[in-house]
């Protein structure tokens, strides 16, 4: 039977192509202008890969590699770069430039090759910022671009959106993502419910069961062995801070509203600053350009291997990554989790194309290896660190802090 087929854009490593790969798809054509990036693309796949940038490539170069004509792909999906409608620019502005930054053009490119392609439908992804209320001009952009492409081509996408944490769905971390999902004969889409909960009982029933508890770090790492070439140790000025925070903990622990020292100020730094796992819990959500001592970390107060990486964001086992610490770091950060890109693909084949319900289990859903064992010892603060002891002020608000403070003052 043929697999349906698909086209990928804004590919990177290749999170949400594993993803519809396990849920019965084909990638027909990848393109991503990150040459490592592509690189890992080729080493796992035979997906043919246009190394370049969206802006320099036409619909209909990438519709001929694909072997296909317009209105023939069943499913076309991306996830535009994402940094003019994430939270860093809340941290650091108190807003983000948004649609008035020039890399929200990567939104526009996106809609161009939809109406050039006219695929059946289409998956669209990006960070939850892209909604938020009264700041959702991207958002709004993006329906306002359907509605265009459905008059000038006499389709009838009818976009579905929402907001999905992974872990709801399996994934081993704590990860929220803007999903949006629109088929061309203006069938509705439905996105799937919650298939794992906190395991507090928060959650309504389903289907008269229990939803059960989020995989957690431990399901995700537990068999993974260590390659003793790769360097794995924290570094840098609060390397030896790490080991005096608790699992599950960050940098607030050692501030006069945690259960340590305090070392720091309420919220003075970013939330990742001394982040470490919790066995027992969904890993936090990892990131993409983390400085040395931004996590999440090892619950060995280490750093996390890049397999455990891969692990974290549900990628076949198979999948090797190309490039350096800092290149697979932001190849993997910056990827959806494969499994919730599973999860949708086998709803869209389900719902708007056609397809059979796949029978048996998720092929990229972690083994539940609970229960997870103790929790490791906390250690002292190193005395390196007593000269900051005392009282520090939290931090005064979004926006309000030194850096915003300075930027508003270069602004006028």
């Amino acid at each position: 039977m043929t697999r349906p087929k698909a086209i990928s854009l804004y590919t990177g490593a290749g999170g949400l192509d594993y993803g519809i790969e396990a849920a019965g798809f084909e990638t027909s054509v990848a393109l991503d202008c990150d040459h490592d990036s592509c690189e890992t693309l080729r080493k796992n796949r035979r997906w043919p890969v246009i190394e370049r940038s969206i802006f320099a490539t036409s619909s209909e170069e990438i519709l001929e590699i694909a072997c296909v004509k317009p209105g023939e792909v069943d499913l076309l999906i991306g996830g535009p770069p994402c940094q003019p409608f994430s939270k860093s620019g809340f941290w650091v502005r108190g807003d983000s430039l948004r649609l008035h930054d020039r890399r929200a053009d990567t939104l526009s490119a996106f809609m161009r090759v939809i109406e050039g392609a006219r695929p059946r439908a289409f998956l669209f992804e990006n960070v939850e910022g892209l909604a938020y209320a009264r700041k959702d001009e991207g958002l709004r952009f993006v329906l306002d671009q359907i509605e265009s492409i459905n008059r000038r081509t006499r389709s009838s996408y009818r976009p579905e959106f929402a907001v999905l944490s992974a872990a709801d769905f399996g994934v081993p971390q704590l990860r929220r993502r803007f999903f949006l999902v629109a088929a061309r004969d203006g069938t509705p889409f439905r996105f799937p419910p919650p298939t794992h909960s906190a395991g507090d009982g928060a959650l309504p029933l389903l289907e008269t069961k229990a939803f059960p508890p989020h995989r957690t770090a431990w399901d995700a790492l537990s068999d993974i062995l260590l390659d003793p070439a790769e360097d794995l140790c924290v570094r840098g000025k609060w390397g030896d801070l790490l080991a005096s925070i608790p699992e599950g903990r960050n940098y607030l622990w050692h501030t006069d509203r945690g259960g340590g020292k305090p070392l720091f100020g309420w919220r003075r730094r970013y939330w990742s600053f001394l982040l470490k796992l919790a066995k027992s819990h969904p890993s936090w959500t990892i990131q993409a350009q983390p400085g040395p001592a931004i996590g999440p970390f090892h619950w060995a107060n280490r750093r996390l291997s890049m397999r455990e990486l891969c692990r974290l964001q549900t990628f076949p086992d198979d999948v090797l990554m190309v490039g350096d610490r800092g290149s697979v770091q932001r190849q993997i950060g910056n990827a959806v989790p494969s499994l919730l890109a599973e999860v949708l693909g086998r709803s869209i084949r389900t719902q708007l194309l056609g397809s059979r319900p796949t029978r048996g289990p998720l092929k990229l859903l972690p083994p539940d290896r609970s229960p997870a064992p103790p929790v490791e010892r906390v250690q002292p603060v190193p005395k390196r660190y007593w000269g900051l002891l005392g009282r520090h002020s939290p931090h005064p608000g979004t926006g309000k802090g030194h850096a915003a403070r300075k930027r508003l003052s270069e602004d006028v």
